[in-house]
C-alpha cells in the first residue's frame, strides 16, 4: 500500500495534523517494540514483511499496554512469524474481488450495490487485512482518477448504493473527497452512499472540521461503517470523532472481525458493543475471518464463533448484538451464521 498523494498546497500552508500523523506513523518493528518497552525476543517477528510492511499511527500505539507482548491492539498490527506458516484454504483473494471487477477500481458482488476502491492508502496496516495482496497498481485507472468506474456506474441505473472503500477513503484529502462527490453527482440513479473506514478508530484526528462539513453537505443519505475490534481502541479522542460524524447526520455502524487472542471472548465483545453505543455507533457485523494468505493464526473456528455470539446474546439487548457473518467468493450476499445454543436450560458460559 502507498500513501495517497494530497492536492498541492501553497508552500506556506501547513499540512493538516492528520496528514502529518500519517506521515509520521511507526514503520519500524524495532521502534514499535522500543515504544512499548518490549525486548526484541518478547515476540516472534516475521523475518520478512516487506510485501506488507508495518504501519501504525503513534496515537494508536499510545493505546497499547506497555510491556505486554500479548496486547490485543499490538497483535493486530505486528508482523508475526506465523504469517509464513502454510495454511490450506488461505490465498491472496479470499472474497473474490478479482472476479467482481467491473472497471478499474469498481467491484460489484451484490444486487443494487457497487464498491469503489478510492485509494490504496490506509493509516494502519492490519495483519488480517483481506486486501493485503490486492493489486492496486495493476487496477489503477489509466484514463484518470475514478473516471472509468464512474462511466461504468452511469450505464447501470440498477445500482442505487455506492460503497467507498480502499484502502481507506478517508486517507484522501478533503479536496479529493470534494472532487469525488462532484463526479458522483452525475449519477442519477444513486440513492445512498456508504463509507467504510477505519480512520476514525486508528487516527481520530482525521475527523476534522472540513471532513465533518463534507459529510454534512452530502446530497445522499449516508452510512459510515467504522471498523473497531476491541474496546481498548475507543478512547476519548475516538469517541469524540465518532460523535462529530454522528452530528453531521450520517448513520454510524461498526463492523468487527473475530480474531483469535484479540476479541474472541464474550466479555471483550460485550464491552466493545457497549463502548460503541456510548459513542453513538450501532454494532453491525462481526465477520468471521476472510481467509487471506498470512492470517491463518487469527482464525476462530465457526462453532466457537457461534457459542461466543450466543453468549453475547445473553448479556446484551438485541440491538447491541452484531450479526455474525461470513463472506464467500461468488455468493450473492454475506452468509449469516446463526448463533449456536447448547440448550434451553444451559446457556453458554462466558469465555
Amino acid at each position: 500500500m502507498i500513501t495517497a498523494t494530497p492536492l498541492p498546497r501553497h508552500p506556506s500552508e501547513p499540512a493538516p495534523s492528520w496528514q502529518r500523523e500519517m506521515a509520521e506513523a511507526v514503520r519500524s518493528v524495532t521502534e514499535l517494540l522500543e515504544l512499548l518497552d518490549l525486548p526484541a525476543d518478547a515476540v516472534d517477528i516475521a523475518a520478512d514483511h516487506a510485501g506488507f510492511p508495518l504501519r501504525v499511527p503513534r496515537s494508536y500505539v499510545a493505546r497499547m499496554r506497555r510491556g505486554d507482548a500479548g496486547d490485543p491492539l499490538l497483535r493486530q498490527v505486528l508482523p508475526a512469524a506465523a504469517e509464513w506458516l502454510p495454511a490450506a484454504g488461505f490465498g491472496p483473494d479470499p472474497v473474490g474481488d478479482a472476479a467482481a471487477r467491473r472497471a478499474p477500481g469498481l467491484l460489484q458482488k451484490y444486487a443494487g450495490r457497487a464498491l469503489l476502491i478510492t485509494t490504496e492508502a490506509c493509516a494502519v496496516h492490519c495483519r488480517y487485512c483481506f486486501r493485503r495482496e490486492y493489486p492496486y497498481a495493476e487496477q489503477a485507472d489509466p484514463a484518470g482518477r475514478w473516471q472509468q468506474a464512474i462511466d461504468a456506474l452511469a450505464t447501470d441505473p440498477r445500482i442505487e448504493e455506492l460503497i467507498l472503500s480502499g484502502g481507506d477513503p478517508w486517507s484522501l484529502s478533503n479536496a479529493r473527497l470534494e472532487e469525488l462527490v462532484a463526479r458522483l453527482r452525475a449519477l442519477p440513479g444513486l440513492r445512498r452512499l456508504r463509507i467504510h473506514t477505519r480512520q476514525p478508530i486508528v487516527l481520530p484526528s482525521r475527523v476534522d472540521a472540513g471532513l465533518a462539513d463534507w459529510l454534512h453537505r452530502l446530497p445522499w443519505p449516508t452510512v459510515v461503517v467504522v471498523h473497531a475490534n476491541h474496546p481498548a481502541e475507543i478512547d476519548a479522542a475516538v469517541a469524540a470523532a465518532l460523535q462529530r460524524i454522528r452530528a453531521s447526520g450520517a448513520t454510524l455502524l461498526n463492523q468487527s472481525v473475530l480474531l483469535a487472542d484479540v476479541n474472541d471472548d464474550v466479555d471483550t465483545l460485550a464491552k466493545l458493543s457497549e463502548r460503541l453505543f456510548a459513542a453513538g455507533v450501532l454494532p453491525y457485523y462481526l465477520h468471521l475471518l476472510d481467509r487471506v494468505r498470512g492470517a491463518a493464526h487469527f482464525e476462530v473456528a465457526e462453532p466457537r464463533a457461534r457459542v461466543l455470539l450466543a453468549g453475547l446474546a445473553t448479556r446484551l439487548p438485541g440491538y447491541l448484538v452484531p450479526k455474525l457473518v461470513r463472506e464467500s467468493a461468488g455468493e450473492p450476499a454475506k452468509r449469516a451464521v446463526a448463533a449456536g445454543w447448547p440448550g434451553p436450560t444451559h446457556p453458554p458460559a462466558p469465555a
